[in-house]
């Protein structure tokens, strides 16, 4: 199979199921973030962490695979997708929770700093806010399950603690907002 179709040279793509939208289309900006998402976490990936961070995060990108076929999926497409349930969320909560118990308390604003493994942490954090933001907007309009948003929400959460984790573990100090 050739990478190239020239089937979107005129600016449409097929969402799953074959309707073909504009490559503007609210479903294809949100999976598109999504993808960008996935890619911002493989940048953490390929920074010097943990085995076990290695995996949990190529975990989460398996998820997000799914969020962006969700998103992807024109409402009246018969394929079956896998899902996202509340168990996938259930993960994120008590990896967060975990983490959390090794970080000190936080009384003010974080500034994304090194070492690069953080850094790229927060950069994957603000994309997820982002999708979050895109997904709820599409949700009002088109059908869309409620896991998907909670998902967002709780990952962004997720990628904070670790990125505060990653700068603590790293013995660098963090860095705080001095609004002056």
């Amino acid at each position: 199979m050739k990478t190239y179709t020239k089937t979107g040279d005129k600016g449409t793509t097929a969402l799953i199921g074959g309707k073909r939208v504009p490559k503007f289309h609210p479903r294809v900006e949100a999976y598109g973030i999504v993808d960008e998402l996935i890619s911002c976490i493989g940048l953490v990936r390929a920074c010097e962490i943990e085995a076990r961070l290695q995996k949990e995060l190529h975990e989460i990108q398996s998820r997000l695979m799914i969020c962006a076929a969700m998103l992807a999926a024109d409402e009246q497409s018969e394929k079956a997708l896998p899902t996202i349930t509340s168990k996938d969320v259930n993960l994120l909560e008590k990896a967060i929770d975990e983490i959390e118990k090794t970080l000190p308390a936080l009384c003010h604003f974080v500034l994304p700093a090194a070492p690069l493994s953080a850094a790229s942490c927060h950069m994957a954090r603000s994309v997820c806010r982002r999708a979050e933001r895109v997904c709820t907007a599409l949700s009002i309009e088109y059908s869309l399950p409620a896991a998907v948003l909670v998902y967002m929400n709780r990952l962004s959460d997720y990628l904070f603690v670790l990125a505060r984790q990653l700068t603590v573990k790293s013995g660098r100090p963090e860095e705080f907002w001095n609004p002056k």
